[in-house]
């Protein structure tokens, strides 16, 4: 994997995170600057899916086992979009609540693929 995109991915999730909560707080729904944020961080997260994919075919192996590293990428791209999704349903503080919510997990997710790559950028 690449370290300095799984920084970014990790950094932006929680920078969402960060702003979506503050809109929950403020007892606003998801907005349209919300969804455009959403977009970048879920287009980041796609990016890392396809180099992550790319890698593994091109016999590169994760440290703690391929199923696992594919379950936790593809966990990581589809947490935010999910999230989006949800608030789509709930157009309360709720729905804004849920998106932080889904940013924070892809923000875990993050650090655990780093730790089941191998931790090192290899």
């Amino acid at each position: 994997m690449l370290d300095p995109l799984t920084v970014a991915i990790g950094v932006a999730a929680l920078a969402l995170a960060a702003w979506c909560g503050f809109a929950a707080y403020r007892d606003q729904p998801t907005k349209d600057w919300h969804f455009i944020g959403m977009a970048v961080v879920s287009v980041l997260g796609l990016v890392q899916l396809v180099i992550g994919v790319v890698q593994l075919a091109r016999g590169e192996k994760p440290d703690q086992g391929t199923a696992i590293f594919l379950a936790y990428l593809i966990g990581s791209a589809l947490a935010v979009p999910i999230g989006g999704f949800m608030s789509l349903a709930e157009r309360t503080r709720w729905g804004s609540a849920t998106v932080a919510a889904g940013a924070v997990v892809m923000a875990v997710l993050e650090v655990r693929l780093f730790d089941i790559w191998g931790g090192s950028g290899a």
